[in-house]
């Protein structure tokens, strides 16, 4: 299994534990994203993971929906990612991506992951949990979306920067940076 295999399924399962933990009737309170619920949030990520293959010429069909079975969608969808990044002549799919030529396990290392990460601080808060991330995926992210630059502020991406205190965490850092109050 590769590095970034093994990066997704420990994210995912961190999801996968947040998703498990939404409490019932949970999944209409607002997230932090404004104007998105916590089913919104997850039938986001839904749509990351299964346009991610479109780029590489791969589908991925899910039968379940957020609407119907929110953790079984959930399920479905890392799933079928899993099996992708499991091959390496699929995984290593290459295609012209916003910043060059790159490949479908890049983009699920930089992008997927990415999502998976804030997201799923996204949900928790949203739905009353706890919303302590791993720590070595903050300081990842947070180098990942400073090299974004301006692109991160693309209407529908993430909003203006939000000030934290100096000495926030880093954690808080990050949420702020990309336009979330800690």
């Amino acid at each position: 299994m590769t590095d970034v295999a093994e990066r997704y399924r420990a994210l995912a399962s961190e999801f996968t534990r947040r998703v498990e933990a939404v409490p019932d009737g949970r999944w209409e309170s607002p997230s932090p994203g404004e104007g998105w619920s916590a089913g919104d949030v997850l039938g986001h990520v839904l749509d990351t993971h299964r346009n991610t293959p479109t780029h590489v010429g791969l589908s991925m069909t899910l039968r379940d929906s957020v609407d119907r079975d929110p953790l079984g969608a959930w399920h479905e969808a890392r799933e079928a990612t899993e099996e992708l990044l499991a091959d390496p002549e699929r995984a290593g799919l290459e295609y012209e991506g916003y910043f060059g030529r790159t490949t479908l396990r890049e983009t699920v290392d930089g992008f997927v992951c990415f999502d998976l990460l804030v997201h799923g601080w996204d949900i928790a808060r949203a739905t009353g949990q706890a919303e302590t991330l791993p720590a070595h995926e903050v300081e990842r992210v947070r180098s990942d979306a400073t090299r974004l630059g301006d692109g991160l502020r693309a209407e529908g991406v993430c909003g203006p920067e939000v000030s934290v205190p100096a000495d926030a965490s880093a954690q808080d850092r990050l949420l702020g940076f990309l336009g979330r109050r800690p």
